[in-house]
Protein backbone atom coordinates (compact mmCIF):
# COMPACT_ATOMS: atom_id res chain seq x y z
CA UNK A 1 0.00 0.00 0.00
CA UNK A 2 1.20 3.34 -0.84
CA UNK A 3 0.16 7.04 -0.62
CA UNK A 4 0.67 8.75 -4.03
CA UNK A 5 1.55 12.39 -2.52
CA UNK A 6 -0.37 15.53 -0.98
CA UNK A 7 -3.85 15.45 -1.74
CA UNK A 8 -4.68 18.86 -0.43
CA UNK A 9 -3.86 21.44 2.61
CA UNK A 10 -6.83 23.02 4.62
CA UNK A 11 -5.79 26.23 6.05
CA UNK A 12 -7.71 28.73 8.60
CA UNK A 13 -8.76 32.17 7.19
CA UNK A 14 -10.49 35.27 9.44
CA UNK A 15 -11.26 37.04 6.13
CA UNK A 16 -13.04 35.41 3.46
CA UNK A 17 -13.33 37.89 0.81
CA UNK A 18 -9.74 38.69 1.96
CA UNK A 19 -8.57 35.18 1.46
CA UNK A 20 -10.48 35.02 -2.24
CA UNK A 21 -8.86 37.91 -3.76
CA UNK A 22 -5.19 36.96 -2.42
CA UNK A 23 -5.77 33.51 -3.58
CA UNK A 24 -7.51 34.37 -7.34
CA UNK A 25 -5.77 37.72 -8.12
CA UNK A 26 -2.89 37.87 -7.17
CA UNK A 27 -1.49 34.13 -6.91
CA UNK A 28 -3.84 33.34 -10.05
CA UNK A 29 -5.15 30.35 -8.57
CA UNK A 30 -8.93 29.17 -10.00
CA UNK A 31 -11.43 29.05 -6.97
CA UNK A 32 -12.84 25.74 -7.87
CA UNK A 33 -15.25 24.70 -5.06
CA UNK A 34 -17.58 27.65 -3.08
CA UNK A 35 -19.16 25.44 -0.49
CA UNK A 36 -19.37 25.27 3.18
CA UNK A 37 -17.53 23.26 6.08
CA UNK A 38 -19.87 19.61 6.40
CA UNK A 39 -19.56 19.51 9.89
CA UNK A 40 -19.88 23.71 10.57
CA UNK A 41 -22.57 25.25 7.89
CA UNK A 42 -21.56 28.51 9.00
CA UNK A 43 -18.43 28.53 7.74
CA UNK A 44 -17.04 28.26 3.92
CA UNK A 45 -14.91 26.23 2.80
CA UNK A 46 -13.05 27.49 0.11
CA UNK A 47 -10.85 25.80 -2.20
CA UNK A 48 -8.10 27.36 -4.62
CA UNK A 49 -5.97 25.10 -7.34
CA UNK A 50 -5.09 24.91 -10.71
CA UNK A 51 -7.64 25.08 -13.70
CA UNK A 52 -9.15 21.54 -13.49
CA UNK A 53 -9.34 21.26 -10.08
CA UNK A 54 -6.82 18.14 -9.95
CA UNK A 55 -5.62 15.96 -7.04
CA UNK A 56 -2.58 17.56 -5.51
CA UNK A 57 -2.86 21.16 -6.66
CA UNK A 58 -5.90 22.46 -3.78
CA UNK A 59 -4.68 24.59 -0.90
CA UNK A 60 -8.12 24.89 0.78
CA UNK A 61 -9.67 27.76 3.82
CA UNK A 62 -12.28 26.83 6.42
CA UNK A 63 -13.65 30.34 7.01
CA UNK A 64 -13.56 30.63 11.13
CA UNK A 65 -13.56 34.20 12.90
CA UNK A 66 -10.65 33.16 14.93
CA UNK A 67 -7.43 35.43 15.92
CA UNK A 68 -3.90 35.08 14.80
CA UNK A 69 -2.26 31.52 14.93
CA UNK A 70 0.01 31.33 18.06
CA UNK A 71 2.94 30.29 16.01
CA UNK A 72 5.42 26.70 17.46
CA UNK A 73 5.53 23.28 17.45
CA UNK A 74 3.34 20.54 16.73
CA UNK A 75 2.22 22.10 14.15
CA UNK A 76 2.29 22.41 9.87
CA UNK A 77 4.52 25.42 9.37
CA UNK A 78 5.10 26.12 5.74
CA UNK A 79 3.41 24.85 2.69
CA UNK A 80 5.08 24.69 -0.63
CA UNK A 81 3.66 25.84 -4.15
CA UNK A 82 5.33 24.60 -7.03
CA UNK A 83 6.37 26.37 -9.94
CA UNK A 84 8.29 25.84 -13.33
CA UNK A 85 12.52 27.14 -13.55
CA UNK A 86 14.06 30.48 -12.16
CA UNK A 87 12.81 32.90 -14.50
CA UNK A 88 9.22 32.07 -12.76
CA UNK A 89 10.87 32.73 -9.31
CA UNK A 90 12.33 36.18 -10.59
CA UNK A 91 9.09 36.70 -11.74
CA UNK A 92 7.22 35.72 -8.58
CA UNK A 93 9.36 38.10 -6.44
CA UNK A 94 9.14 41.45 -9.03
CA UNK A 95 5.13 40.47 -8.32
CA UNK A 96 5.51 40.07 -4.80
CA UNK A 97 7.65 43.46 -4.31
CA UNK A 98 5.36 45.63 -6.60
CA UNK A 99 2.11 44.43 -3.91
CA UNK A 100 3.76 44.42 -1.04
CA UNK A 101 3.61 41.11 -0.42
CA UNK A 102 5.79 39.69 2.54
CA UNK A 103 8.47 37.74 1.14
CA UNK A 104 12.34 36.19 0.79
CA UNK A 105 14.69 34.57 -1.43
CA UNK A 106 14.85 33.08 -3.80
CA UNK A 107 17.40 30.88 -1.91
CA UNK A 108 18.20 27.55 -2.13
CA UNK A 109 16.41 25.01 0.36
CA UNK A 110 16.68 21.16 -0.23
CA UNK A 111 18.69 22.16 -3.34
CA UNK A 112 15.74 23.59 -4.50
CA UNK A 113 15.22 27.06 -5.87
CA UNK A 114 12.76 28.55 -3.24
CA UNK A 115 10.41 32.16 -2.36
CA UNK A 116 9.38 32.34 0.70
CA UNK A 117 6.23 34.15 1.32
CA UNK A 118 3.24 35.30 3.30
CA UNK A 119 -0.44 35.90 2.83
CA UNK A 120 -1.65 38.71 4.38
CA UNK A 121 -2.87 37.02 7.47
CA UNK A 122 0.59 35.38 7.90
CA UNK A 123 0.22 32.09 6.54
CA UNK A 124 3.57 30.87 5.59
CA UNK A 125 3.82 29.87 1.85
CA UNK A 126 6.92 28.74 -0.90
CA UNK A 127 7.01 28.95 -4.47
CA UNK A 128 9.57 26.41 -5.18
CA UNK A 129 11.14 25.13 -8.95
CA UNK A 130 9.71 21.51 -9.14
CA UNK A 131 11.66 21.87 -12.53
CA UNK A 132 8.48 21.10 -14.67
CA UNK A 133 8.29 17.52 -14.04
CA UNK A 134 4.61 16.26 -14.70
CA UNK A 135 1.42 17.31 -16.42
CA UNK A 136 0.27 21.55 -15.65
CA UNK A 137 -3.54 22.60 -15.93
CA UNK A 138 -2.93 26.43 -16.11
CA UNK A 139 -6.00 28.24 -16.15
CA UNK A 140 -6.82 30.63 -18.80
CA UNK A 141 -8.48 33.14 -17.08
CA UNK A 142 -6.11 33.68 -14.55
CA UNK A 143 -4.25 36.71 -14.06
CA UNK A 144 -0.45 35.13 -13.93
CA UNK A 145 0.79 34.36 -17.14
CA UNK A 146 0.61 30.37 -18.17
CA UNK A 147 4.47 29.88 -17.76
CA UNK A 148 4.45 31.24 -14.49
CA UNK A 149 1.48 29.52 -12.99
CA UNK A 150 1.44 27.60 -9.62
CA UNK A 151 1.37 23.91 -10.43
CA UNK A 152 0.61 21.90 -7.58
CA UNK A 153 1.59 21.41 -3.84
CA UNK A 154 4.57 20.37 -2.27
CA UNK A 155 6.27 19.74 -0.35
CA UNK A 156 4.47 20.03 3.29
CA UNK A 157 6.74 21.17 6.64
CA UNK A 158 5.80 20.08 9.99
CA UNK A 159 7.14 20.78 13.04
CA UNK A 160 7.16 18.45 16.33
CA UNK A 161 9.32 18.42 19.28
CA UNK A 162 10.60 14.87 18.74
CA UNK A 163 10.97 12.99 16.11
CA UNK A 164 10.88 9.25 17.03
CA UNK A 165 7.41 8.76 17.33
CA UNK A 166 6.29 10.72 14.13
CA UNK A 167 8.81 9.11 12.44
CA UNK A 168 7.13 5.36 13.77
CA UNK A 169 3.72 6.77 12.03
CA UNK A 170 5.05 8.09 8.89
CA UNK A 171 7.08 4.85 7.95
CA UNK A 172 5.76 2.25 9.56
CA UNK A 173 1.96 2.64 9.62
CA UNK A 174 1.70 5.25 6.26
CA UNK A 175 4.47 3.08 4.37
CA UNK A 176 6.78 6.26 3.28
CA UNK A 177 10.33 6.28 2.82
CA UNK A 178 13.42 8.27 4.60
CA UNK A 179 15.54 9.76 2.00
CA UNK A 180 17.52 12.67 3.41
CA UNK A 181 18.34 15.21 5.61
CA UNK A 182 19.23 18.44 5.09
CA UNK A 183 19.91 21.57 7.27
CA UNK A 184 16.67 24.17 6.96
CA UNK A 185 17.37 27.61 6.33
CA UNK A 186 14.24 30.11 6.82
CA UNK A 187 11.90 30.78 9.63
CA UNK A 188 12.85 26.91 11.44
CA UNK A 189 16.09 26.40 12.85
CA UNK A 190 18.30 22.53 12.74
CA UNK A 191 17.53 19.57 10.69
CA UNK A 192 14.94 18.71 7.97
CA UNK A 193 14.10 15.15 7.90
CA UNK A 194 12.55 14.31 4.27
CA UNK A 195 9.78 11.28 4.12
CA UNK A 196 8.45 10.73 0.27
CA UNK A 197 5.53 8.82 -0.85
CA UNK A 198 4.64 6.67 -3.88
CA UNK A 199 6.55 8.61 -7.03
CA UNK A 200 8.71 10.50 -4.80
CA UNK A 201 9.66 14.15 -5.49
CA UNK A 202 8.65 17.67 -4.15
CA UNK A 203 4.73 16.56 -4.72
CA UNK A 204 4.82 13.65 -2.42
CA UNK A 205 6.92 14.62 0.39
CA UNK A 206 6.92 15.61 3.94
CA UNK A 207 9.53 17.64 5.43
CA UNK A 208 9.85 17.43 9.29
CA UNK A 209 11.32 19.71 11.85
CA UNK A 210 12.37 18.66 14.99
CA UNK A 211 11.86 22.08 17.71
CA UNK A 212 11.85 21.35 21.34
CA UNK A 213 12.76 24.22 22.19
CA UNK A 214 9.31 26.04 20.86
CA UNK A 215 6.15 25.92 22.42
CA UNK A 216 3.26 24.08 21.39
CA UNK A 217 1.54 26.47 18.25
CA UNK A 218 -1.73 27.45 18.94
CA UNK A 219 -4.52 27.19 16.04
CA UNK A 220 -5.87 30.03 14.17
CA UNK A 221 -5.99 32.41 11.09
CA UNK A 222 -3.23 31.92 9.51
CA UNK A 223 -2.59 28.53 10.51
CA UNK A 224 -3.02 25.22 9.08
CA UNK A 225 -5.89 22.63 9.84
CA UNK A 226 -4.68 19.57 8.59
CA UNK A 227 -3.41 17.89 5.36
CA UNK A 228 -3.99 15.32 3.48
CA UNK A 229 -2.96 12.28 1.34
CA UNK A 230 -3.41 11.25 -1.99
CA UNK A 231 -5.38 7.46 -2.81
CA UNK A 232 -6.70 6.58 -5.84
CA UNK A 233 -9.70 5.01 -5.42
CA UNK A 234 -12.49 3.63 -2.56
CA UNK A 235 -10.96 0.51 -2.94
CA UNK A 236 -7.75 1.56 -1.46
CA UNK A 237 -9.20 3.85 1.01
CA UNK A 238 -11.31 1.21 2.38
CA UNK A 239 -7.94 -0.42 2.76
CA UNK A 240 -6.23 1.87 4.71
CA UNK A 241 -9.37 2.14 7.14
CA UNK A 242 -8.65 -1.29 7.88
CA UNK A 243 -4.59 -0.79 8.60
CA UNK A 244 -5.58 1.97 10.67
CA UNK A 245 -8.39 -0.24 12.78
CA UNK A 246 -5.91 -3.31 12.71
CA UNK A 247 -3.03 -1.11 14.36
CA UNK A 248 -5.22 0.36 16.79
CA UNK A 249 -5.03 3.81 16.03
CA UNK A 250 -8.10 5.95 16.82
CA UNK A 251 -9.37 7.91 13.56
CA UNK A 252 -12.54 9.35 12.36
CA UNK A 253 -13.65 6.16 10.61
CA UNK A 254 -14.60 6.92 6.26
CA UNK A 255 -16.64 10.13 5.87
CA UNK A 256 -18.12 10.98 2.56
CA UNK A 257 -17.08 14.35 1.57
CA UNK A 258 -19.32 13.88 -1.50
CA UNK A 259 -16.14 15.15 -3.73
CA UNK A 260 -13.23 12.77 -2.25
CA UNK A 261 -13.70 9.97 0.55
CA UNK A 262 -11.71 11.05 3.65
CA UNK A 263 -10.66 9.45 6.67
CA UNK A 264 -8.46 11.56 9.73
CA UNK A 265 -6.23 10.79 12.32
CA UNK A 266 -3.56 12.43 14.26
CA UNK A 267 0.15 11.74 14.43
CA UNK A 268 1.82 11.43 17.91
CA UNK A 269 2.66 15.12 17.87
CA UNK A 270 -0.98 15.94 17.54
CA UNK A 271 -0.81 16.98 13.87
CA UNK A 272 -3.96 16.06 11.78
CA UNK A 273 -3.30 13.62 8.87
CA UNK A 274 -6.24 12.67 6.35
CA UNK A 275 -6.04 10.05 3.53
CA UNK A 276 -8.29 11.29 0.69
CA UNK A 277 -9.25 9.69 -2.58
CA UNK A 278 -8.86 11.01 -5.59
CA UNK A 279 -12.30 10.72 -6.74
CA UNK A 280 -14.98 11.77 -7.72
CA UNK A 281 -13.86 15.27 -8.02
CA UNK A 282 -15.44 19.21 -8.27
CA UNK A 283 -16.94 18.45 -11.32
CA UNK A 284 -19.52 15.93 -9.78
CA UNK A 285 -22.21 18.71 -9.17
CA UNK A 286 -20.81 21.82 -11.60
CA UNK A 287 -19.99 21.32 -14.97
CA UNK A 288 -15.53 21.78 -15.25
CA UNK A 289 -16.05 25.17 -17.08
CA UNK A 290 -18.37 26.87 -13.75
CA UNK A 291 -16.25 25.45 -11.32
CA UNK A 292 -16.68 27.67 -7.92
CA UNK A 293 -18.80 30.59 -9.83
CA UNK A 294 -21.88 29.22 -7.10
CA UNK A 295 -22.33 27.97 -3.72
CA UNK A 296 -21.90 24.49 -3.99
CA UNK A 297 -23.79 22.23 -1.09
CA UNK A 298 -23.41 18.37 -1.14
CA UNK A 299 -26.83 16.56 -1.28
CA UNK A 300 -27.45 15.95 2.27
CA UNK A 301 -27.07 19.99 2.88
CA UNK A 302 -29.02 21.07 -0.02
CA UNK A 303 -32.43 21.18 1.50
CA UNK A 304 -30.77 23.72 4.08
CA UNK A 305 -29.12 25.90 1.38
CA UNK A 306 -31.86 28.78 2.13
CA UNK A 307 -30.97 28.62 5.51
CA UNK A 308 -27.29 27.95 5.00
CA UNK A 309 -26.92 31.00 2.12
CA UNK A 310 -28.32 33.05 4.62
CA UNK A 311 -25.96 32.49 7.63
CA UNK A 312 -23.17 33.44 5.13
CA UNK A 313 -21.28 36.37 4.49
CA UNK A 314 -20.80 38.25 0.82
CA UNK A 315 -17.69 37.54 -0.83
Amino acid sequence: MQLSGIHHLTAISADAPGNVAFYTQRLGLRLVKKTVNQDDVSAYHLFYADAKGSPGTDITFFDWPMSRERRGTNSIVRTALRVAGEATLSWWRERFAQAGVVHSGPFERDRRLTLDFEDPEGQRLSLIDDGGAGVAHPWERSPVPAEHQIRGLGPITLSVPELAPTEAVLTQVMNMRKVREYAYKGDGAGTAHVYEMGPGGPAAELHVLVEPALPPARQGAGGVHHVAFRTPNEAAHDEWAKRLQAMRIPNSGKIDRYYFRSLYFREPNGILFEIATDGPGFATDEPLEALGERLALPPFLEPRRREIEAGLKPL
